[in-house]
């Protein structure tokens, strides 16, 4: 290439790059606001008012262990590497971030390259053959900080779509061992439902003997087949109720019905029996570490960040560009001729019939119900807390009075059992303490299922079920402080 068209393209991109230094010195001013502290918006309590502070420390990062259920801990592994509902939420901060690279890349110029080659047709046409290259640049100057809210919104809904989801994370580890829960409550109903219906076959059997020999009227025997049929009925329908528990956490571990319900079946497990108290932090501490309250401040601050970006239409937009080419007959001629221009140009709004303006209230309006949801989500966790913290407690004393209940039925059911083969009671009587043994039994048992689940659904609540992201604490989880 010649030095001459060398020196005269330096000229030309080194003018096109002062342009660009000058216009990005005029400096930008952002119209976004960042959103308000926590507390500014929606008054916290100092302490829990109802939940019992003081217990055991457990580790909310994998608080399921607690239940020292293996089961418990294998399905929860699965769920957090192949939930579908997980897999769809990482392709939405995919996307999202891909949204960030897009706004950043408004910072640089753009810059095309084109090329050709033409020749004319026609009776009096050249044969010659006209080749030409050129290249262009545009670029944007910030001076009122559009691309800077467009990256900082981009930003926020990536931390937004970050905390989405460790949120549902959460939520997905809480429903895969509050399930298995259920599913070892519904198996022990069913194993006392069997034994039950075991002793009332003896039953049975005992009435059909004493009505043989006289010693009764048939009364017994209708009434034993009665107890029996009633009993023999649930059993269906308690197998069925785990078989759906276990084709739904095989959904959560994203894999087809069938081997979840033969791990339940194969390897049966006393309810898991979860700490009597766990200890609470502040509330402000436990909010700071709830990824949906930070989810909905990230989305709050991003819709901030857009007000900002509506509101720079009402300003100057000022924008440089540049093109150069050149063209020969002759690829060994193509440099030698090289023209280009550099354009500066500042455009400002006069009218649009309040199209801008609508886009402004838009926007606020969007901020609003962004801040609405983010108070929402702060009264929601507190509820949530308050709630299972209370629940915890109040289910183990119910476990507890149950026990004595079922300890003083199951003593009333033996003595009634052995008066009436003595023939000192009638069936009636040995009917009612079996009754009242049965329902006991569930009732315990329900109320130790219920127990788990209150330790899980605290768990929950105080942000359990999902790792901090490396190099970051609670108390610094904000909406601008999940790493990308």
């Amino acid at each position: 290439m010649p030095t001459g068209i060398s020196c005269r393209a330096a000229r030309f991109w080194a003018g096109l790059a002062a342009s660009l230094a000058v216009l990005a010195l005029t400096g930008c001013t952002s119209l976004a606001t960042d959103p308000p502290a926590m507390a500014d918006i929606q008054p916290l309590p100092e302490r829990w008012v109802l939940a019992e502070p003081e217990g055991a420390d457990i580790p909310l990062d994998r608080y399921w262990v607690m239940l020292d259920d293996p089961l418990v801990d294998e399905l929860v592994a699965q769920a957090r590497t192949d939930n579908l509902d997980i897999a769809q939420a990482v392709a939405r901060l995919r996307a999202a971030r891909a949204g960030l690279r897009q706004a950043r890349a408004d910072r640089v110029p753009t810059i095309n390259a084109s090329g050709g080659a033409a020749r004319d047709v026609g009776d009096f046409a050249s044969e010659d053959v006209l080749f030409s290259l050129g290249a262009d640049a545009a670029w944007e100057a910030d001076l009122f900080g559009r691309i800077d809210a467009s990256i900082d919104a981009a930003r926020n809904d990536v931390a937004a779509a970050g905390y989405s989801l460790r949120d549902l994370e959460r939520v997905i580890v809480a429903q895969v061992a509050a399930q298995v829960v259920t599913a070892r409550s519904l198996a022990a109903q069913l194993a006392i439902a069997r034994a039950t219906l075991a002793n009332q076959d003896d039953n049975l059997q005992i009435a059909r003997w004493r009505n043989q020999a006289g010693l009764v009227d048939s009364l017994d025997v209708e009434q034993a087949r009665t107890q029996r049929a009633q009993t023999a009925a649930s059993i269906p329908q308690l197998e069925s109720n785990l078989a759906a528990v276990a084709n739904a956490i095989s959904t959560l571990t994203g894999e087809p019905p069938g081997r979840v319900y033969q791990a339940l079946v194969d390897a049966p497990r006393a309810v898991p029996v979860p700490p009597a108290q766990v200890a609470l932090a502040v509330p402000a501490d436990t909010l700071r570490r709830r990824p949906d309250v930070s989810a909905a401040e990230a989305r709050l601050a991003a819709d901030l960040d857009r007000v900002g970006v509506a509101r720079t239409q009402l300003y100057p937009l000022a924008r440089l560009s540049g093109t150069i080419g050149t063209s020969a007959t002759d690829v060994g001629n193509l440099f030698d001729i090289v023209t280009g221009n550099i354009f500066a140009s500042l455009t400002q709004l006069i009218f649009d019939g309040g199209r801008v303006r609508g886009r402004i209230e838009g926007a606020e309006a969007a901020a609003d119900g962004s801040l609405a949801a983010w108070r929402q989500s702060i009264l929601v966790a507190l509820e949530e807390v308050e709630s299972a913290g209370v629940d915890l407690e109040t289910s183990g004393a119910r476990v507890a009075a149950l026990a004595e209940a079922r300890d003083g039925a199951q003593n009333a059911a033996v003595l009634a059992r052995s008066q009436y083969q003595a023939g000192l009671i009638d069936f009636q009587r040995l009917l009612v303490a079996e009754s009242q043994l049965l329902s006991t039994r569930t009732a315990e048992v329900n109320a130790q299922g219920a127990r788990a689940q209150a330790f899980i659904a605290l768990a929950r609540a105080m942000g359990g079920g999902w790792a901090v992201p490396e190099g970051a604490q609670p108390d610094n989880l904000t909406a601008r402080g999940l790493p990308e």
